[in-house]
């Protein structure tokens, strides 16, 4: 009995979908160039999302200067839905603007319950800047 209860829990298990991991996308397709140290306000780049966890509702999205680590790019809020799809100008941040060079700036990506809520998971992608 117990070997047949443990073939089909362990049957089971094998058989359940993995969740998907959750990661994103984005281009800064259209952004203004700037190169003089001297950030502008503007609005996000459009954001792919997959592989949201269950009950997320809410996404924190924070732009970090990997060269400049202290320097704070901002970010924002926003109600996601369940395709993902984060529209440009959902919100306001500090562009891109490295005074030398190339950059590494990097999106992180907070899954919420709601606004403030429980963390359900992160993600994070990079890109050069300029490209």
């Amino acid at each position: 009995m117990y070997k047949v209860v443990f073939g089909a829990a362990f049957a089971a298990l094998l058989s359940t979908p993995a969740a998907a991991e959750f990661k994103f996308s984005f281009d800064w397709s259209g952004l203004k160039l700037c190169t003089t140290g001297s950030p502008n306000t503007v609005a996000n780049p459009r954001f792919k999302v997959s592989g949201l966890p269950a009950g997320t509702t809410a996404v924190q999205f924070k732009l970090k200067d990997l060269d400049v680590p202290g320097y704070n790019h901002g970010g924002g809020w926003v109600k996601i839905s369940q395709d993902g799809t984060v529209p440009a100008n959902s919100f306001k941040y500090k562009s891109p603007c490295p005074p030398n060079g190339k950059h590494t700036y990097e999106w992180t990506a907070t899954a919420r319950t709601k606004k403030g809520g429980k963390k359900l998971a992160v993600a994070k992608a990079r890109r050069k800047y300029p490209e």
